[in-house]
């Protein structure tokens, strides 16, 4: 629906944020990484700007300790770390998930079950690469629930002052939502959403269910793990990260069409959405559910660009498209040129293609990347005999099958996507103010696409504050205005958009509004001002579609009487 005004800097933003699928841990290649990438971003010039915004920062919160000596209380220690990330993961803030924190307390030899030192705590937090460490402790005295809060600041390395609160146990919740509230505002003074409006926009859970959720997280068999998340999810069955779990715990079982059933229960535009697709993608493929696992793939790989899902998506293709698994085979190469599993599947796949030149390279890639891999040591020796006369292969070859990949590594993608924009705007600051605004538009376009809107807002605002005349900022917050039910304002941004620069964008906001009040013929006219602009445009065709339909339908004659 936009004009793309840099797309070789574009392309430049989405090849760098791949490369993060390789860095999870590793911080000597983390760091070369992400000075290699800045470097790349910098040499894109005025493609990338200073925001006036904060830059995005990430945040390890570690459970809290329990000072209570009232018994059952020991779950809500794990609570915080749950709770927090629910409230405050966004694209400018991003919460390390429990696995992640496990497995660093692996590295370190600390027990899941125990509290780790704030000297060991701090040792965590420099391996894992983050802005801020949550800090914290609770009590109870059998009437009043209290907790006392404190962020390590990483860079400057020192505590910030500490976040006290106090109320009735059963409002856990509500009190943990108003600590979200005030982490927020101590990292992004700026921030416009008030306390009222964050904790009335807080996802409603009862706090059953969360407590059941989160024992179910810290659990320490599967089928105690399922059990409690079975009865999170009895108590609210629309809490998706439950559902996302229970889900997840059913496909470690292998146990795939109860997985499959539990993941198609969160929604599409919820937070948990990608994770879910991408175990729904495993989950269908398992059960030999191609058409429903490619779907899942897809949906994934149109929002995040990582190379395990361009894997699958190839795996999934191979029974169906092997043209399109070698493309997708070759996506996932692109994306990390260091896994042997990928190279020995487009090893594979040109195999099946016939292409054995290009099969050998790619095994010997394989082999050199890993070089105990049997089925590729096996399959490249085959290939100096097998092709027949005509390039045929023989049917007596059996050739392996390509590899799926478990690994869901949405976690380093994010935290390498926060320091690159950060690092580039901080670089930027002295770029002009135009630049600037289509830096944001640009930004709050791609992150509507994937669903998050108030995250788009913030950056349109950002965009027409720098300049009042960037009209995809406009007709981006138009369209944010409009799904948020804030008719009046969304064509006052829609018509401005028009004035400055028409766009089938702002044109199919104005038809939305039009249905909103019943006036069919007038969104068709709208539908076909976008169309003139856009002919292929997906989301006008298919309104198109929908308004002839129901224009047909109120030109039936009415009935006999």
């Amino acid at each position: 629906m936009r004009s793309h005004r840099n797309p070789s800097c574009r392309r430049l933003y989405t090849s760098v944020l791949i490369l993060s699928s390789r860095a999870r841990y590793n911080l000597v290649a983390l760091r070369f990484i992400r000075v290699s990438v800045i470097l790349a971003f910098f040499s894109a010039g005025a493609a990338f700007a200073q925001t006036a915004s904060p830059p995005g920062q990430t945040l390890l919160v570690v459970p809290f300790e329990n000072r209570s000596k009232a018994p059952g209380l020991e779950w809500v220690g794990d609570s915080f770390p749950e709770l927090l990330e629910q409230r405050l993961d966004s694209p400018t803030l991003y919460v390390l998930p429990h696995e992640d924190r496990i497995r660093a307390y692996d590295r370190q030899g600390i027990p899941v079950g125990l509290r780790a030192s704030r000297p060991t705590i701090y040792r965590i937090a420099e391996q894992l690469d983050v802005d801020y460490v949550v800090l914290g402790e609770y009590n109870f005295d059998g009437r009043t629930f209290t907790t006392t809060t404190q962020l390590l600041d990483m860079r400057r390395e020192h505590l910030l002052p500490e976040i006290k609160q106090s109320g009735p146990l059963p409002q856990l919740l509500e009190l943990q939502t108003d600590l979200a509230w005030q982490i927020l505002h101590t990292l992004f003074p700026s921030a416009a959403t008030s306390r009222e409006a964050f904790l009335a926009q807080a996802a409603s859970v009862r706090l059953d269910a969360f407590e059941n959720y989160t024992k179910g997280v810290i659990a320490p068999t599967s089928e105690e793990r399922i059990q409690y998340l079975r009865e999170a999810v009895r108590l609210s069955p629309v809490y998706s990260p439950a559902l996302l779990r229970l889900g997840k715990a059913f496909y470690q079982e292998h146990e795939y069409e109860q997985a499959a059933s539990w993941l198609t229960k969160v929604p599409a535009d919820d937070s948990a959405a990608l994770e879910a697709q991408f175990y729904l993608g495993l989950a269908s493929y398992s059960r030999g559910d191609f058409p429903r696992a490619e779907s899942a793939f897809k949906f994934v790989a149109e929002r995040l660009p990582l190379s395990e899902v361009y894997n699958n998506l190839g795996v999934v293709a191979d029974h169906h498209d092997k043209t399109a698994a070698v493309e997708s085979f070759q996506k996932a190469i692109l994306a990390d040129p260091n896994d042997a599993d990928y190279r020995f599947n487009l090893g594979v796949e040109l195999y099946h293609s016939g292409d054995f030149a290009g099969a050998s390279r790619q095994l010997r890639d394989a082999l050199s990347l890993n070089p105990s891999d049997t089925q590729a040591k096996s399959l490249l020796e085959m290939i100096g005999g097998s092709p027949g006369e005509h390039g045929v292969v023989p049917a007596s070859i059996k050739v392996p099958q390509p590899r799926i990949r478990n690994n869901y590594d949405e976690s380093s993608f994010r935290q390498l996507s926060l320091k690159i924009s950060a690092a580039a705007e901080q670089r930027l600051a002295k770029t002009d103010p135009r630049t600037h605004a289509q830096f944001h538009a640009d930004r709050g376009h791609q992150l509507l696409k994937q669903g998050f809107r108030s995250e788009a807002e913030r950056e349109f605002r950002e965009s027409l504050a720098l300049n009042p005349s960037n009209a995809e900022a406009h007709a981006g917050l138009a369209n944010v205005l409009e799904s948020g039910n804030h008719p009046s304002e969304a064509r006052s941004e829609a018509e401005q958009a028009i004035r400055l620069h028409p766009s089938a964008e702002a044109f199919l906001v104005l038809a939305e509004l039009e249905l909103r009040e019943n006036r069919t013929g007038t969104a068709a006219e709208e539908i076909d001002r976008a169309l003139r602009l856009e002919p292929a445009n997906p989301a006008a065709q298919a309104l198109k579609r929908a308004v002839a339909a129901k224009l047909a339908q109120e030109a039936q004659p009415l009935p006999p009487q």
